[in-house]
């Protein structure tokens, strides 16, 4: 049976001050009226059950979760204790389901995309669960077509095309997994076009990918069977803690896929936006004549491509601003020029060095 995995711990950093540690940007309505959580957990609607969904979370994000998602089995809420990257993440949730369907295929996926149409995304979920199905030790990933030189993305690198790609997306060999490049050479892998933006979207079995952690990360996959082993006992919170933070951070694709011999990549047949910083909102929602987006209440005079994030209770006004950032929120307003926004982490990072609760 197919189970979808969603990862949901992730701090949105960049989104600061409107994404904080205690409410991320995946718990936020960035995109539309739904959080991207909610909006991720919809697009699973008629593809896999609920008792077949889990959420992977921050262990301090769990009562905001169960919050946004009522309807989710209590079984399917799963808070680390600690961050340590995806390859732990993944292999925890694979091992989990095991002990529920031991032929599982997993789908998983990060929690802070924006994707549409949701039809196409299940369509291509279903077509990669069918790669599996014919060939069980084959790994699936997802990659996206680029449209810009993007230094912020890692990239697959396609080889052949597969000659049975069990549906209507297009499916490729893997031939190298590249990781974020500089702008000249993000240059040169949209130019060659054979170079699509990883996704971070994959589909597998469940024991493929335990088998694989076994090849290549022992010790993490031994932590994480000691867990498993625990969960369903009164010791679980305890070895959890315990077994979960000696584990060394790793991703996934590093921990697995790029050594693993039988990965193909599905180019995504739906539109995607992982909604990286505050510029993908700006895409997302629009602008105005002036080419400002703005949330909440505003009022621009010679201002121009600038994002205004508020509320309908405070009023900002903006006078001859060009390309900048404005966020405001109860306790901490960001003003910065566009340009910028990568380094807003930047700012979190400077707050819990000097204790300031804002980060929070």
């Amino acid at each position: 049976m197919l189970h979808a995995i969603v990862m949901a711990g992730g701090s949105g950093t960049r989104f600061w001050p409107a994404s904080r540690a205690g409410l991320p940007k995946q718990l936020l309505p960035l995109a539309g009226k739904k959080t991207l959580l909610e909006d991720t957990v919809d697009r699973l609607e008629g593809l896999v059950p609920p008792e077949r969904l889990m959420i992977v979370t921050s262990e301090r994000l769990l009562p905001a979760v169960r919050s946004q998602l009522p309807a989710l089995p209590e079984s399917g809420l799963v808070g680390e204790p600690c961050k340590r990257d995806t390859a732990p993440c993944v292999g925890l949730a694979a091992l989990l389901v095991l002990q529920q369907d031991p032929e599982a295929t997993m789908a998983v996926m990060p929690s802070d995309h924006v994707i549409q149409p949701a039809e196409r995304f299940r369509e291509a979920i279903l077509q990669a669960a069918a790669l599996v199905e014919e060939s069980p030790g084959r790994l699936v990933t997802f990659g996206i077509r680029p449209t810009y030189p993007a230094e912020g993305f890692g990239y697959i690198q396609q080889a052949e095309k597969l000659a049975r790609p069990h549906g209507t997306a297009t499916v490729t060999r893997v031939a190298q997994f590249r990781e974020k490049p500089p702008a000249s050479v993000a240059k040169e892998y949209l130019a060659a076009g054979n170079y699509l933006w990883n996704a971070g979207i994959f589909v597998w079995k469940a024991a493929t990918i335990i088998e694989a952690l076994a090849a290549h990360q022992p010790e993490c996959l031994a932590r994480l069977e000691t867990i498993a082993a625990a969960w369903n006992t009164p010791q679980r919170n305890a070895v959890f803690a315990r077994e979960f933070a000696a584990i060394k951070g790793i991703s996934i694709d590093y921990a697995v896929l790029e050594h693993a011999a039988d990965v193909v990549v599905v180019e995504a047949p739906f539109g995607w936006d992982d909604l990286g910083g505050w510029s993908a909102v700006a895409r997302q929602l629009g602008g105005n004549a002036e080419g400002n987006t703005i949330v909440g209440r505003h009022l621009g005079i010679d201002s121009v491509r600038t994002i205004v994030h508020g509320s309908d209770d405070h009023l900002v006004v903006t006078m001859g601003l060009e390309d900048m950032l404005v966020v405001h929120t109860p306790d901490a307003t960001l003003v910065a020029n566009r340009a910028h926004e990568e380094a807003v982490r930047r700012v979190v990072a400077e707050l819990e060095k000097r204790g300031w609760h804002e980060f929070l």
